[in-house]
């Protein structure tokens, strides 16, 4: 018994693994965040699974019907919309509820948005925190005072619709010449990597909408 973890494409259908694809074409079923999202890609690598929704909408409710699946001898793998199930993204209950039950849980290596703006950030990366997603409304100011005594590279994912709030509440907290790097559209054909001080991110993301999945490091 085994679940398999598959990291999908996070912008550009190339970032899959040669042994991701295989696994997609062996597995009897495959559970995923948005079974539109998924059916593209399997599309295009002509892939014909069955897929079933597995979100954090319904993950509660369906998670015990899954597991039993793979109890009963179906071999299955676990997606996201993008990147590593897990990571900022449902998996953590059903994979869990896989090794409560015995079955084993194997993660294949791949893509991800957080390393890449990491590395590409020019921070040092020998050491980093990485907060996921910040409190949309309360604990947000806790949250920000926390990352700004951190020591370390912080990494956080945030909205497109957030961003300007955020960077306007960081200047509380943080310095105004602290370094930041404001990714988005990792591995997309607009990727854009804002290099500067917080005023600076603040003003550059002021003069356009933004949009894309946004990865702040500092």
């Amino acid at each position: 018994m085994k679940l398999q973890i598959i990291p999908t494409p996070i912008g550009n259908l190339e970032d899959i693994t040669l042994r991701g694809l295989r696994i997609l074409k062996e597995v009897d079923i495959i559970f995923c965040e948005d079974t539109r999202t998924t059916k593209n890609l399997l599309k295009y690598y002509q892939i014909d699974k069955k897929c079933y929704a597995y979100h954090i909408n319904n993950e509660h409710k369906q998670v015990e019907q899954y597991v039993s699946w793979i109890q009963n001898g179906q071999t299955a793998a676990l997606v996201s919309d993008a990147g590593t199930p897990g990571i900022s993204d449902p998996g953590y209950l059903f994979i869990r509820a896989c090794l409560q039950k015995g079955i084993e849980i194997e993660c294949l290596p791949g893509a991800t948005a957080l390393i890449p703006a990491l590395v590409a950030s020019g921070f040092p990366c020998d050491k980093f925190y990485f907060h996921g997603f910040l409190p949309h409304k309360k604990g947000k100011e806790t949250a920000l005072k926390m990352l700004s005594e951190r020591k370390e590279t912080v990494v956080f994912f945030e909205s497109p619709h957030r961003l300007l709030k955020t960077l306007s509440m960081m200047q509380n907290y943080f310095p105004p010449e602290r370094k930041i790097c404001v990714s988005r559209e990792i591995s997309k054909i607009f990727e854009e990597h804002f290099r500067g001080t917080i005023p600076e991110a603040t003003a550059h993301f002021s003069k356009k909408e933004v949009k894309g999945e946004i990865i702040v490091c500092l």
